[in-house]
């Protein structure tokens, strides 16, 4: 008889337990509902509680003294040089110093070549980033398999990130000159010689060597993101009978998105950057086609021509905050839908 009251003892404690585990779990429903600090449980059901440590005095202010050095860079480097842009963008000129308010802006935006600019470089961002992620990313997906001399191609596709930036120049030169090597097969075959640079191919050109360039290093940023999916996921899809598409899809691409988006933003960044090489290839005034934003920016720095240079320098970092912005709600989406 003690041993039976004993056990409905023990029986009572546990399911009493079990109803307060469950009340916790409803009410950290409920607490998300509300958008509160959800309650932790530990392996028992009992509420585990984190204490904030006290940080004392003495460790802000050795933190501080570590951090000044990096915070007075930036105060001195970027943050002050920006107010000053603010500065002289409002302004007439640097002599007179008067107020003009947007007039700087709506010159910058009705002058011809500041759009031909903008154009230019919208359409090679558009026709360059997405080809440098996808064609990456395929890239990785191939040499995740077990293929035949593997780290020779891995190697070669590295290669161009050790070679200078006037090293490529000159190669493309060598390639794309109206004396050089593509022409002289294009006449072998009985095909007329093409001015690469000044026709409608110039654009194309520098998409080739923007992803000639760039296309290694993104491939290693996804074969990282790749080995790092769990593998038994990987082969509980397969044993369910999953495709090599729908195991794509399903699983790989919503574990890489964090580093399609970084390699989206990086490529859209390195877009920006492509003006060292079509400098060095073409000069201040290029093909039309050719014609980027740095290109307008560097020829208005030479001509001393501040407000218009400060106008347009805004308006670039506002399309680039907006762009970036928009990339960062489309992953934090994503991502929820993984965590979930």
């Amino acid at each position: 008889m003690d041993g039976n009251r004993t056990e409905e003892v023990i029986e009572k404690n546990v399911i009493q337990e079990k109803s307060k585990t469950v009340g916790k779990k409803k009410s950290n429903i409920e607490r998300l509902r509300k958008k509160e600090k959800p309650i932790v449980l530990d392996s028992n059901g009992n509420e585990i509680r984190y204490n904030k440590k006290e940080v004392s005095w003495r460790e802000r202010l050795v933190s501080g003294l570590f951090l000044s050095p990096s915070l007075i860079g930036i105060m001195i480097f970027f943050v002050l040089p920006f107010f000053v842009v603010i500065y002289y963008a409002n302004i007439d000129n640097i002599i007179n110093k008067e107020f003009v308010g947007m007039q700087n802006f709506q010159n910058v935006l009705n002058n011809s070549a500041f759009r031909q600019a903008a154009k230019n470089t919208a359409t090679f961002s558009l026709i360059s980033v997405p080809l440098a992620i996808i064609l990456s990313l395929i890239m990785a997906l191939i040499l995740e398999k077990e293929i035949p001399m593997k780290s020779t191609f891995r190697t070669f596709f590295l290669s161009p990130l050790m070679v200078p930036v006037a090293s490529i120049v000159l190669i493309w030169q060598v390639l794309f000159d109206y004396h050089g090597v593509i022409n002289q097969a294009v006449t072998v075959f009985g095909g007329d010689p093409v001015d690469w640079f000044k026709s409608s191919y110039s654009q194309l050109v520098v998409v080739i060597l923007f992803l000639w360039k760039n296309l290694g290093y993104n491939m290693i940023l996804f074969m990282a993101a790749l080995s790092a999916i769990p593998k038994d996921v990987l082969e509980v899809s397969v044993l369910d009978g999953a495709s090599t598409w729908e195991q794509f899809w399903h699983i790989k691409f919503r574990y890489i998105t964090p580093t399609i988006f970084f390699v989206g933003i990086m490529s859209l960044i390195n877009s920006f950057k492509v003006f060292r090489e079509v400098y060095l290839l073409t000069g201040d005034y290029p093909f039309d086609s050719l014609y980027m934003l740095q290109h307008f920016m560097n020829n208005t720095f030479k001509s001393l021509d501040y407000q218009k240079l400060s106008a347009a320098a805004i308006i670039m970092c506002v399309v680039m905050i907006v762009i970036i912005g928009i990339l960062f709600i489309f992953e934090d989406k994503i991502g929820q839908d993984v965590e979930g």
